[in-house]
């Protein structure tokens, strides 16, 4: 196994370290036969949850934790987060749950355990030494497609899975909620987005499918086999995870999907490697997904539009983090851009 293309952690950030001592004492206590001194470090490509490597003589670890600083009530749920996870083990391609802690005594917020995959991570590039010609990334990239897609057909009544969701409605709700994160999170120096959301909420689609949707299904959200790359061994960041409307699920997932030849601000905020010659378009993607699903492909705007404000919603959450120093992470400084670009975005698909 070639270890360049496995995907690493770095050393954690400054003001985001972890009481390792309390930590260390109560993942012994709680998973069976960890032996050894932990050797902590972070993943640093993720804006919402911090994720952590704990290493173990006998174990290798990831910890999930919330970032600092205020959110959204719903969100950063590490309760249902574990759950989901652990109910979806036996049908789908998730890590394997270990424990979880909602004891603030050991550290201020809920976290849990999980073990780790190890992997190649599809992030903005893929690693220098793994080399795809592009038959190879075009089976790649259906590959992640079929995932998704996979997901989307397990039989929620069947698994017990429903009970993750809310009932009908949803679209409206997803409208109606978004909407009033941004508004909360709105600062001063970004668009209103009142064309977008007044759009979404006379556009909402009357007919409403229901399965167990991911809402964050990205590339850089898959692991790879390192022995065989076109293989998929595991499906990470269920943060969002619900009973919803497929075709949302894929909306959010074209949000975050750069072509080779989309502007200059879209390649910007590029996070995985949808760029590359192999890679589907997002027409592509919208076309070969309803065709396996058995949708009609007409009348996405919808679903794109709302990938987009969404996108922008979290941009902004993250952005008024910063805004308000609540995180000192300068990756952030400009996030009011994106929103403003985002904005654009959606109002000429409207058009």
């Amino acid at each position: 196994m070639n270890q360049n293309i496995i995907d690493k952690a770095k050393p954690v950030r400054e003001k985001e370290q972890l009481p390792l001592d309390k930590v260390d004492a109560w993942i012994k206590a709680n998973i069976t036969n960890v032996t050894g001194t932990p050797e902590i470090t972070q993943y640093t490509g993720g804006a919402s949850n911090w994720t952590y490597r704990i290493k173990y003589e006998s174990h290798d670890l990831i910890l999930r934790r919330p970032p600092a600083g205020t959110k959204a009530a719903s969100a950063h749920d590490m309760k249902r987060e574990y759950e989901i996870q652990k109910a979806l083990m036996p049908y789908y391609t998730v890590p394997e749950m270990l424990a979880f802690c909602n004891d603030h005594s050991v550290m201020e917020c809920d976290f849990y355990i999980m073990r780790r995959v190890e992997g190649i991570i599809p992030r903005a590039n893929l690693p220098k030494d793994l080399q795809l010609d592009k038959e190879q990334t075009r089976q790649l990239c259906l590959n992640v497609i079929d995932k998704l897609i996979e997901l989307h057909k397990i039989d929620i009544s069947s698994t017990g899975l429903n009970t993750f969701g809310k009932g009908k409605g949803y679209c409206e709700r997803q409208i109606n909620g978004w909407s009033e994160r941004y508004k909360k999170a709105k600062t001063w120096n970004v668009p209103k987005f009142e064309k977008v959301m007044s759009w979404l909420k006379a556009n909402i689609p009357t007919e409403e499918r229901s399965c167990l949707i991911h809402n964050d299904f990205r590339f850089d959200n898959v692991i790879l086999d390192p022995d065989n790359p076109m293989k998929i061994i595991g499906v990470l960041d269920w943060e969002m995870a619900t009973i919803g409307d497929p075709m949302m699920d894929l909306g959010n997932t074209l949000a975050y999907w750069v072509q080779a030849d989309d502007d200059f601000m879209a390649k910007s905020t590029r996070r995985q490697p949808t760029n590359i010659p192999g890679m589907l378009l997002r027409k592509e993607v919208i076309h070969y997904y309803c065709d396996k699903m058995g949708f009609e492909a007409k009348n996405f705007t919808f679903y794109e539009v709302y990938g987009l404000f969404r996108l922008a919603v979290i941009a902004q959450q993250i952005y008024y983090r910063y805004y308000h120093k609540q995180t000192n992470n300068k990756a952030f400084k400009n996030w009011w851009i994106l929103v403003h670009y985002l904005n654009w975005r959606c109002k000429r698909l409207i058009k």
